[in-house]
């Protein structure tokens, strides 16, 4: 015998979290281009390395994604998700080194904020379009 589908929440139910989730998502993506610019202007000791090499590899992946999010893209969420993982485990490895510890976790906590945020984002985001097309 087939297994019944769970039935979907209701508009009611998802509206505010969509908001919610999307509002946080923004803002943590907006944190960490935040955290990153801050770190390596003024803290980070680069050994000689040229600051806008760095910035530049550090924030193209953020930058692509960006437009996506603003526009409440659930794909742009999704990609996200992946993008992100990069930045959860710098923060990992920084927080492993008693100079750049600070900086390490305030990456793992942000990253992790984001990467909860938009998949959240996503998964509501498609049972809201799923409901209104008419699906129960």
């Amino acid at each position: 015998m087939a297994k019944r589908a769970k039935p979907l929440p209701a508009l009611a139910w998802l509206a505010p979290r969509l908001r919610l989730t999307r509002a946080l998502s923004l803002a943590c993506l907006v944190g960490l281009i935040a955290l990153l610019l801050v770190n390596n202007l003024w803290f980070a000791n680069l050994h000689g390395a040229r600051v806008e090499v760095i910035l530049a590899v550090e924030l193209i992946p953020l930058l692509l994604v960006l437009p996506g999010m603003l526009m409440g893209s659930a794909r742009a969420h999704a990609w996200t998700c992946f993008v992100v993982n990069i930045y959860f485990i710098k923060g990992v490895l920084a927080a492993f080194d008693p100079a750049r510890a600070l900086f390490g976790w305030m990456e793992t906590l942000v990253s992790l904020g984001l990467f909860v945020s938009a998949l959240l984002y996503v998964r509501w985001k498609f049972q809201h379009e799923r409901r209104l097309a008419g699906e129960c």
